[in-house]
């Protein structure tokens, strides 16, 4: 995946070296390593520098990402995409239930994974996959994909510092009271097996979600969820720690008479974007199987 991406040096750039400006624009040392075993990586008006090199007032800079190679062990399949959002340095992608992000030993040649690599082979383009909020294989919903090494930099110091704001829908039998609340419970692998977690306020780590009943029909509360962090299963377990679990969540409410998964639903994605910082937000609609629960 080839990309190139310019800035203009500002006045308060001036003096800086490369390595430092590209820093405080989010590289990460890591990023940082591999673009100076790039050949003729860094350009300032055209002429090749270095990262030591200093930047004055007015300098066009320009960084030159070359990745030749794709992910290895995901075969290109035609796996059904639904691209909400591409640019040159993310897309976003409203993913359907039943697909996993990528591939494991029972789902080699269904996942997301697999798709894209069809997706960018068909247009005679390396790509190496690169999920930066992945999602149960049974949770439906947007999540998004860097489509280089910086791009994928920068988005996972988003999602460490919380800039990267998610909002799940999902479905729970009954009325959920409170009906709006802070879950601040932290969560812990359950003791005898690698799946499943638990509440552990003993060696836990911390887990906090915010919910709000936004419809009752049918016997069922359709629930708005915001996650502050993002443990593994955390909706799951957090919402079963109220009260109230997810129907059709087959690890810890196994009520398939509606819905044979769990219903829940990455609904909004909301975050700066990791090259221009234009801030960007999308979202997806409740999928026919959640629908049909409250009609």
């Amino acid at each position: 995946m080839d990309r190139m991406i310019t800035y203009q040096i500002a006045k308060e750039d001036a003096g800086r070296k490369v390595e430092h400006f590209l820093k405080r624009r989010g590289y990460s040392s890591r990023n940082i390593a591999v673009i100076k075993r790039m050949p003729k990586s860094i350009l300032v008006n055209g002429i090749h520098y270095y990262m030591r090199d200093i930047l004055a007032e007015g300098d066009i800079l320009k960084v030159c990402i070359k990745e030749e190679t794709s992910s290895q062990k995901i075969p290109p399949l035609p796996v059904p995409l639904d691209i909400v959002y591409e640019d040159e340095d993310i897309i976003v992608l409203n993913k359907p239930a039943g697909m996993p992000i990528h591939p494991s030993m029972n789902n080699y040649t269904n996942s997301l994974a697999n798709g894209l690599a069809w997706y960018y082979e068909s247009q005679g383009r390396p790509f190496i996959f690169r999920c930066c909020n992945r999602l149960d294989r049974d949770t439906s919903g947007l999540t998004v994909v860097a489509k280089h090494l910086v791009s994928a930099g920068i988005l996972s110091a988003m999602a460490r510092r919380r800039l990267i704001r998610r909002e799940y829908l999902t479905i729970a039998k009954g009325k959920v009271t409170p009906t709006e609340g802070t879950i601040t419970a932290p969560l812990a692998r359950k003791p005898g097996t690698i799946i499943e977690r638990t509440v552990d306020f003993t060696y836990g780590e911390e887990a906090i979600t915010h919910y709000r009943l936004i419809d009752y029909q049918n016997g069922h509360s359709l629930i708005l969820l915001r996650l502050e962090t993002g443990r593994t299963h955390q909706i799951r377990i957090h919402m079963k720690y109220l009260g109230f679990p997810l129907i059709g969540d087959y690890l810890y409410n196994p009520d398939t008479a509606l819905i044979t998964r769990q219903a829940l639903h990455s609904h909004k994605l909301s975050f700066p974007h990791p090259v221009s910082g234009r801030e960007l937000s999308f979202t997806a609609p409740l999928p026919e199987d959640m629908q049909s629960v409250l009609s």
